[in-house]
Order: structure tokens, then C-alpha cells, then sequence
């Protein structure tokens, strides 16, 4: 026996090594080149104090993400990192994206990356990088998406940087960049904050005094070579020649277009929309066609919504490669025009990674349509798995309120730029294959909205889960989010939607007072869901629902932060915090003139609501 299971490790072995996952020495590679990343930066957060070089993959590490096992995203950004960025970070060879940007990491960029050649998404901006931009980056074929922005690189652009012919944007303004600018395939980028740079490559002099615009397109700018004019016959046969030509063109197109449509017996339409579609575009994004995501849910058919919700419909769909997705189609009041608007910030939404946080694969944007494209998610969203069964158990539960805070954590303290989620709930958290917990629709309120501030013209969120301050005023913030987390994990209790909780004990309008006054008589079995019975942890209990009085305090400020809540949730200064909330809670109700229940009751009880009861912000 002892023999066989010997021969089965080294078979297993043998093959783990023959598939590239292991080094010589039996460690996972993508483990030890994380590693060496690792030792090579300092960490003054502890944001990676979870990565183990003794693990087996690192696939459950913070800020790595990965695909069929294997590292595909490495995004640690706005995490005050400094040291020096590890050669060895071109071991990871099926890296896609690597986000770093708006730390303070110094030295060179690394010459290896020039090395993963699946690379799409490279952003190192507002870094401390120095010396020359490495010319191996120049032979990433497959990179979309450069920002190196705001370092202290030096000398001149690699030429080769012209012909990746994948580029859509680079962007390399504010370092100290010399020479010539190479002609860029791409359509946009910037070199401006570049003084001693030149406009093109093709002029013969580059001595620092052409100063460039902040962003332009080379390649439709004029050639610098001067050009002769034509003289007298020459410039009436060019002008005869260039018409005749014209003329050709037309009729020959004409033709096609009747040939085409006499083939195929189909009605001759133009589409605007068709001469901005690209397979792939801003950074790792796919950019499709409308007609491929119509065709991938059956012209959106009522038997493919998966939700319906304020930002609009999600179908399930299936694309021609396979592929199962979830297409959101929102619903936009101002989805006519403001393209640039539009893809910037499904741009900035696409660059928010975490494992915890619905990725983010395409979209699709038309005179009147704006649609999002995600990962099909199998287990469907927190609230309708609440509703089925089996129930989940206590253990998933709090797995899915820590997975789901990480995610906001990140969303509010890690992302650049920090997003609101504004619509924290169970709808809106997805679980995976695993029953990982994946927050998703964030991002949307500020792209629907269209304003720069945090203030909206309407109140978008469910009712039930709006803090008191953005019901009244329209003003959002983190603590919004928080507010909206300490009803999900009620949510999470209890296995009831937030509008349905006290409505068996008519206490119906007064909700978190209810949870309260069942907290201080130790009644809490009361608001454990049914269908667990008593297969839960009582003391785990008693921590979650702390930890949601304390999320949904009336004052915004007395709310703890994510990081806090996240801490708290891990078992980590819970005591103190409750402490000092009821410390504070006695004071203010010798001073207050009226109850809690006066100000908790307007956000829940229906018949003083100003929105409809509704899920205006449904699943995806």
C-alpha cells in the first residue's frame, strides 16, 4: 500500500511539473515570484501579510486574482507601497493585468515585463519610477492599456512602442521623457509634462522646443515632411486622376452593397454605431457589438432576466464562443450623447479588481443603448440563495459578510479612484462557483448620474437600506455604503429582505429599534432564520448583529469605516468599539428629545417613504 501511494505523489508530481506549476524544487512558481514581489516592496498597511510562501497556489491571496488556477491579475494600487518592484514579476506568465498605480515604489521598471506576452492592462502611474522606459515592453503584443504617468522616467520613448498594434491608450505625460515621439497605432494618448520632448519621430532636428498638446492622435496628424506642389498639367491631372478614382471607389461599393444584399436576401441598412465596434478596447475591456449581445440573449428575451432593478435588466446570455455572461442593460436617461463620459468611467469602474468585486469583461454603447457585460455567476445573488434551498449555512453566511465587506473595503480604501457603491444589499451581492461573495453594481449610481459630486438629483438605493442622511439630503458618502452593510448582514440573519424584518411581532416601521431592544433582552435566537434551526454559532451571532447597530448608527460619523467593520467581523476590536458606542448612546439619550424610533422610522415604514418600495438597484 505504502509503495502504491508513494508511486501515485511521484506520478502527480511529475505531471504538476510537466504542466510548468512547479520549480525544480517542488515549489509552485507563481508562489515564489509573488514572493520575491513581496520581499522586494514595503508594505506599511499589511495589505499582503496573507501571502504564504508556503502555500500551494496563491490563488486565495489578497490582491491576486486568478484564472483556472493560475495568476492572471496582480492589483495592489493606492496601498502606500514603496521598495522596489522585483524582476521576477516576469515569472508570472499569464499575468493579464497588473495595477500598481498611485504608490511610491522606486527604481526601475522592470525589463522582465516585457516577458508576458498575455499582458493587456499595465498601469504604473503616479509611482517613483526612474531611468529609461525598458524597450522589451515594446514587444507586448497584446498590451491595450499603458499608463506610466507621473514618475521620473528619463530618455526616449522606444520606437517599438508603434507598432503594438493592439495599443487603444498610453499615456505617458508628467516624467522627463526625451526625443522623438514614435507614431502610435493608438487612438488616444498624452506626453504631456514632457518638456524636452519632440512632436514626431520623422523630424530631422529634436531639440526640446516643440512642446506638445496635452493628448493627440499621430496618427491623424499631418506628415512633417514638406511636400512639393504640383505645377501647371501636373496639378490639373492629379485633380483629373483623384476625381476618376473617387468615382470608381463609389461605383464599386455601390456594387458590393447590391451583391451583398442579393446574396444574403436581407433588408440593406446602415448601423452608425457598427464603425466604433472593436474586439477589444479601454485597457482589458471587449468592446461588443450590439448585434452579437442580441443575439447572445435571444433579442433579450423575457425568459433569460436573471433581475430587473433602477439601473435596469440583466439577461443571461451566451456569446458565440460559448461563453455564458450576464448582460446588463441599463436603463439611462442621458444615454444619448455623452460617449467620452461613458467610456471614462466604465474605464475607471473596469480598473477596480478584487476578488471580491464582480469583474467587469465589456460593454456596448449605442446612439440609445448603454449595456455592461459580466461573468455569469451560477448561484445567483445573497437574496434570491436566502430564499432557496437548501439554506446556507451559518459558516457561508459569515463567509460571504466578510467576503462582501473586503470588497467594499477595497471599493472605499484601496481602489483609485475610490468608488461609492451607493446600493449595498443582498441583491447586489453575487456569490460564485464557490459561494464566494461578489459585490456588484458598483460604480453605477455615478455613472448613470452623470455629476461629479456625490450629490445626485434623485436618491438611488433600496428602500429599507438608505441611510438617514442620504434619504434627506441626496448627500452620499462611505458611510452610506456602511449603513446599507449593517442591513445586509441583518439580511444575513434573519434571511428576510430589510422591509419584511419585525413584521411577525408588528413592529413593522421601527426595524433597527426592534433589532436593538431583542439585542438588550438577549432575545437574539428570535431573529436567527428559521430554516437553521439552531445550527449556528451563538457567540458569532451576537458579534454580527454588533457589528450591524454599530454600521447603522443614525450620525454618519459615528459609524465605524469598512476597515474597521472588516476588522471587526475578523474578531479584531469589537469589544472596545461596542464599548464606547454604549457609552456614547447613554449620553446622547439624556440629551436627545426624541427617541431613535422617531428617527428610524421614516426609513422604513412605507407610508412615509417619498420612493416607492422597490428594488430600485436589482441584481445583475
Amino acid at each position: 500500500m505504502r509503495e502504491i501511494l508513494l508511486f501515485t505523489w511521484v506520478f502527480f508530481s511529475l505531471w504538476y511539473c510537466s504542466l510548468g506549476l512547479l520549480t525544480p524544487d517542488g515549489v509552485n512558481y507563481e508562489v515564489q515570484a509573488l514572493m520575491d514581489i513581496r520581499d522586494s516592496l514595503k508594505d506599511p498597511h499589511g495589505v499582503l501579510d496573507n501571502w504564504d510562501r508556503n502555500a500551494v497556489d496563491p490563488c486565495s491571496w489578497a490582491m491576486v486574482t486568478c484564472t483556472q488556477g493560475l495568476v492572471t491579475i496582480l492589483g495592489i494600487p493606492s496601498q502606500g507601497l514603496s521598495g522596489t518592484l522585483s524582476p521576477n514579476i516576469g515569472n508570472l506568465t499569464n499575468l493579464q493585468t497588473i495595477l500598481l498605480q498611485n504608490n511610491n515604489i522606486s527604481g526601475h521598471i522592470p525589463a522582465a515585463i516585457g516577458k508576458l506576452s498575455k499582458i493587456q492592462t499595465l498601469d504604473l502611474s503616479d509611482n517613483l519610477f526612474i531611468g529609461e522606459i525598458p524597450t522589451s515592453l515594446s514587444r507586448l503584443k497584446n498590451l491595450h492599456y499603458l499608463r506610466l504617468r507621473n514618475n521620473s522616467l528619463s530618455g526616449d520613448i522606444p520606437p517599438g512602442f508603434g507598432n503594438i498594434t493592439q495599443l487603444t491608450f498610453i499615456d505617458l505625460s508628467y516624467n522627463n521623457l526625451s526625443g522623438p515621439v514614435p507614431r502610435f497605432q493608438t487612438k488616444t494618448f498624452s506626453v504631456v509634462g514632457n518638456p524636452q520632448i519632440c512632436a514626431t519621430a520623422g523630424e530631422n532636428i529634436c531639440n526640446g522646443t516643440a512642446q506638445l498638446p496635452l493628448s493627440f492622435d499621430v496618427n491623424n496628424s499631418s506628415s512633417s515632411q514638406p511636400s512639393r506642389k504640383p505645377r501647371g498639367h501636373s496639378k490639373l491631372a492629379l485633380a483629373l486622376g483623384s476625381s476618376i478614382a473617387c468615382v470608381c471607389l463609389l461605383i464599386a461599393g455601390f456594387g458590393f452593397l447590391l451583391w451583398w444584399k442579393y446574396k444574403h436576401n436581407r433588408q440593406l441598412f446602415f448601423d452608425v454605431n457598427d464603425r466604433h465596434y472593436e474586439d477589444a478596447c479601454l485597457g482589458n475591456l471587449r468592446r461588443f457589438n450590439f448585434r452579437e449581445l442580441q443575439s447572445a440573449t435571444h433579442n433579450f428575451s423575457s425568459k433569460n432576466i436573471l433581475g430587473k432593478g433602477g439601473f435596469g435588466i440583466v439577461y443571461k446570455g451566451q456569446l458565440s464562443d460559448g461563453t455564458i455572461v450576464a448582460v446588463k442593460r441599463l436603463i439611462d436617461g442621458n444615454a444619448v450623447g455623452g460617449e467620452i463620459q461613458f467610456q471614462t468611467e466604465v474605464e475607471m469602474i473596469s480598473l477596480a479588481v478584487h476578488r471580491n468585486l464582480l469583474r467587469l469583461c465589456g460593454f456596448c454603447m449605442t446612439t440609445s443603448e448603454r449595456l455592461l457585460v459580466y461573468p455569469y455567476m451560477s448561484n445567483g445573488s445573497v437574496a434570491s440563495r436566502l430564499k432557496a434551498k437548501p439554506a446556507l449555512d451559518w459558516g457561508t453566511r459569515k463567509r460571504i459578510a466578510l467576503g462582501a465587506g473586503r470588497g467594499l473595503l477595497y471599493l472605499h480604501e484601496q481602489c483609485d479612484p475610490k468608488i461609492i457603491h451607493r446600493d449595498v444589499k443582498a441583491a447586489n451581492i453575487l456569490l460564485d462557483d464557490y459561494c464566494e461573495a461578489v459585490v456588484g453594481d458598483f460604480g453605477l449610481a455615478k455613472l448613470l448620474d452623470h455629476e461629479d459630486s456625490h450629490v445626485t438629483t434623485a436618491v438611488r438605493g433600496t428602500v429599507g437600506h438608505i441611510a438617514p442622511e442620504y434619504l434627506s439630503t441626496g448627500q452620499s458618502s462611505e458611510k452610506t455604503d456602511v449603513f446599507g452593510f449593517g442591513i445586509l448582514l441583518l439580511e444575513l440573519i434573519t434571511g428576510q429582505r430589510a422591509l419584511d424584518f419585525g413584521k411577525a411581532s408588528n413592529q413593522k416601521g421601527a426595524m433597527l429599534d426592534w433589532v436593538r431592544k431583542i439585542h438588550i433582552e438577549k432575545k437574539l435566537d428570535l431573529l436567527v432564520d428559521k430554516d437553521l434551526k439552531n445550527d449556528y454559532d451563538r457567540i458569532e451571532l451576537e458579534e454580527m448583529v454588533q457589528v450591524a447597530l454599530l454600521s447603522t448608527q443614525f450620525l454618519p460619523n459615528q459609524r465605524p469605516r469598512m476597515s474597521e467593520v472588516v476588522r471587526m467581523l475578523e474578531g479584531d476590536g469589537l469589544a472596545e468599539k461596542w464599548e464606547a458606542s454604549q457609552r456614547s448612546d447613554s449620553t446622547r439619550s439624556r440629551a436627545n428629545e426624541f427617541s431613535s424610533s422617531e428617527r428610524y422610522s421614516d426609513l422604513t415604514d412605507d407610508s412615509s417613504l417619498l420612493v416607492q418600495a422597490m428594488e430600485l438597484s436589482g441584481p445583475r
